[in-house]
């Protein structure tokens, strides 16, 4: 069965034509949205992402026309329609149809079902290549829809084979464009707690890294990538995904280490068992 969409009261293939001209997202950039997935058949820490994509939207200035319950009464629909096993959910609410192309008068609400992502199992394994990048993204706490610098350097990522941009300003490193960032000196996992979004697999991998390690949650400076043991990313997509390689530098001998190989172990067994 084809995957579907929610948008504001209807369910509609995800192909539908939706949106008209006048949203705000659209002439303006005022959006926000958040992703996550399913496994086993079950959103994976909805509580969670719910929170958070309410906390954005009050931060955006934009009532929610559904609460939690509601919401995830659509999803199961969404789901159930699809056919398969596991699905990926997207909630996208904008600013809404403003007849003055300024003022907010009623957000609009997406829900798409889409398929997983393609796995990365190479990087997850060898690890990838990011490159630094001066930029801070504004109210970073807010999943907003703005990716310009991601999709402004994609070609260049392409160029020299890197998978992402690490964001670095004023000597701090925040996050990269779509995920979280970690170093690990010696047995001490450290990452940023300014400018960056409040990853819900961040927040995972904080709880099970700290019967194993200690941990340091603080500003994180970009000179302390010099003295790295190791470091890595984290997001929906990419579980715990090793970084090697942060422009010309190697990050440690340049190999996937041991300790974010058995973080990355240890949150597989979490996802493998999830909903059971």
């Amino acid at each position: 069965m084809p995957f579907h969409l929610y948008f504001n009261g209807e369910i509609s293939p995800l192909d539908s034509t939706i949106f008209k001209s006048n949203d705000l997202a659209i002439l303006r950039g005022y959006g926000m949205f958040d992703y996550f997935r399913t496994y086993n058949g079950v959103p994976f820490r909805w509580d969670d992402y719910w929170q958070r994509f309410e906390n954005s939207a009050k931060l955006l200035k934009l009532p929610l026309p559904l609460n939690q319950e509601e919401a995830a009464e659509i999803l199961a629909d969404l789901h159930a329609l699809s056919g398969e096993p596991e699905v990926a959910f997207r909630f996208v609410l904008t600013g809404g149809y403003a007849p003055d192309s300024v003022h907010v008068v009623k957000p609009n609400f997406l829900i798409r079902t889409e398929a997983l992502p393609q796995d990365n199992p190479a990087g997850l394994l060898k690890g990838i290549k990011v490159l630094p990048y001066q930029y801070v993204r504004d109210l970073p706490e807010i999943k907003t829809t703005n990716y310009v610098h991601m999709v402004l350097m994609a070609d260049e990522m392409k160029e020299q084979g890197a998978s992402d941009l690490l964001f670095y300003k004023d000597g701090e490193i925040s996050e990269l464009t779509r995920s979280n960032f970690f170093i690990f000196k010696g047995d001490t996992l450290i990452t940023s707690d300014t400018n960056i979004l409040r990853g819900i697999t961040r927040k995972v991998v904080l709880e099970l890294a700290k019967e194993h390690f200690k941990i340091e949650v603080r500003p994180l400076l970009y000179s302390e990538l010099a003295t790295a043991d190791e470091a890595f990313t984290t997001s929906s997509t990419k579980w715990v995904m090793p970084i090697v390689q942060i422009g010309d530098n190697l990050v440690g001998d340049g190999k996937a280490g041991q300790r974010t190989l058995s973080l990355q172990d240890l949150f597989k067994k979490v996802v493998l068992e999830w909903g059971r």
